[in-house]
């Protein structure tokens, strides 16, 4: 991929020093809203969880647990969409962080499994008019064949990519990590859970959510990483790498000591995640 072509060192700056890449669903939000449309209008809860294990223990590929979930829903789209953004709320600190960044001409790009329409609808009501300023890289809804969008049974998710994540992350990534050094920016990344699995090894430094399949995903891996609780934490992180504080390893070392310690909200669990 050609550097013309990777957005985020055009938007909304030009040769940023800093980028911050971010998982949406439960990183930026406070539930995850395709966990919560599943749980209430889907399948439920149960069949969902099972289906984050079987992913995380290799029995299953995330594509088809969350198509699988997907498909559970069957209300029309746009009921969906206005659902999930009359009940989901964003992490009560991701717009100080957010106005931060821009200030500081650092781009946030959210790469999500979540669908466009969702994504943009709660971001649009909860950011405000600066939302246009994030970059989305996600899944997208579209009408079943022979069906129209909006009536019951009539969408499904259409995957961002062939693999088996559905949206692979980390090829989002992959071609800023290629960029000579004198262009390279520094690039973080936040998330919780499954979908954020093939991002972990790829930035700088790793946010994992405490006490979520993340963090015990990055220990066992040896992925290094630092714990956040919201994105106060991650604001107090970055302003410290940013001001040359602190560097990205000393954060990630943090990290490791509080999985460590117990204090990452899960159980250190000789290689095993929990």
């Amino acid at each position: 991929m050609a550097h013309t072509e990777l957005k985020a060192m055009s938007f909304p700056f030009k040769d940023p020093k800093f980028i911050f890449f971010t998982d949406f669903d439960g990183t930026i939000t406070l539930k995850d809203s395709n966990d919560f449309m599943t749980d209430n209008i889907g399948f439920g809860g149960d069949m969902r969880r099972q289906g984050n294990r079987d992913v995380l223990e290799n029995h299953k590929t995330f594509r088809d647990s969350f198509r699988e979930m997907m498909d559970s829903v069957t209300r029309p789209f746009p009921e969906c969409v206005d659902y999930l953004v009359e009940n989901i709320k964003l992490d009560p600190h991701f717009n100080e962080f957010f106005q931060w960044a821009l200030k500081n001409e650092i781009p946030t790009v959210v790469l999500s499994s979540g669908m466009r329409p969702v994504i943009k609808g709660i971001l649009e009501k909860l950011v405000g008019k600066d939302a246009d300023k994030i970059d989305i890289v996600c899944n997208e809804a579209v009408a079943r064949e022979g069906k129209r969008i909006d009536e019951e049974g009539g969408w499904r998710i259409e995957y961002h990519d062939e693999s088996g994540f559905g949206h692979d992350k980390s090829l989002e990534i992959r071609p800023y990590a290629k960029l000579p050094a004198n262009k390279r920016p520094t690039m973080f990344y936040a998330g919780d859970g499954v979908s954020d699995l093939s991002a972990a090894r790829e930035t700088d430094l790793l946010f994992a959510k405490k006490g979520h399949d993340l963090v015990s995903y990055c220990a066992r891996e040896n992925v290094p990483f630092t714990i956040f609780e919201d994105w106060s934490s991650i604001l107090a992180t970055v302003k410290k790498i940013v001001a040359g504080k602190q560097s990205v390893d000393e954060a990630a070392k943090e990290g490791f000591e509080m999985y460590k310690q117990g204090a990452a909200g899960v159980k250190p669990a000789n290689g095993h995640a929990k």
